[in-house]
């Protein structure tokens, strides 16, 4: 199910709790959410629907990639300043990120993996994960 955009920063600010099995129906609307705002959006998190889970949503190469519980565990020395917007926030804001990244987190399975990411992806899941932490760029 597709669900609205929230804008309000006090609810972003909250850290997510932790996603579990019972929180599948809320990952799947996030992914919905994703695609149907796939024009002008490359990731989402849960938060931003309204649901305070630990749970982001992504392109990979084009395809949705959902995450619940993700955390970066480890990120190259290299970083780069750059400017970011948001769905649930007005304009742009400077930030930096690390070009690469691994995450551990859980599929939609709930079974844990590992993933590297670089570039662009990497950012996005960054950006993501900063909701998680209630932090907005």
């Amino acid at each position: 199910m597709i669900r609205p955009i929230i804008h309000d920063t006090m609810l972003l600010m909250n850290k997510a709790e932790p996603a579990g099995e019972k929180d599948m129906q809320t990952a799947f609307d996030l992914r919905d959410t994703l695609l149907a705002h796939s024009a002008d959006c490359a990731g989402l998190a849960a938060n931003m629907i309204g649901v305070n889970k630990s749970i982001i949503a992504f392109f990979a190469e084009g395809v949705p990639v959902v995450m619940l519980n993700p955390e970066i565990i480890a990120h190259s020395e290299e970083s780069f300043e750059t400017e970011e917007g948001c769905l649930s926030l007005s304009g742009v804001r400077r930030t930096k990120r690390y070009r690469r990244i691994t995450v551990e987190y859980q599929d939609m399975m709930m079974k844990k993996r590992r993933m590297t990411f670089i570039g662009f992806t990497a950012q996005v899941i960054q950006h993501e994960t900063d909701h998680l932490k209630g932090i907005l760029i």
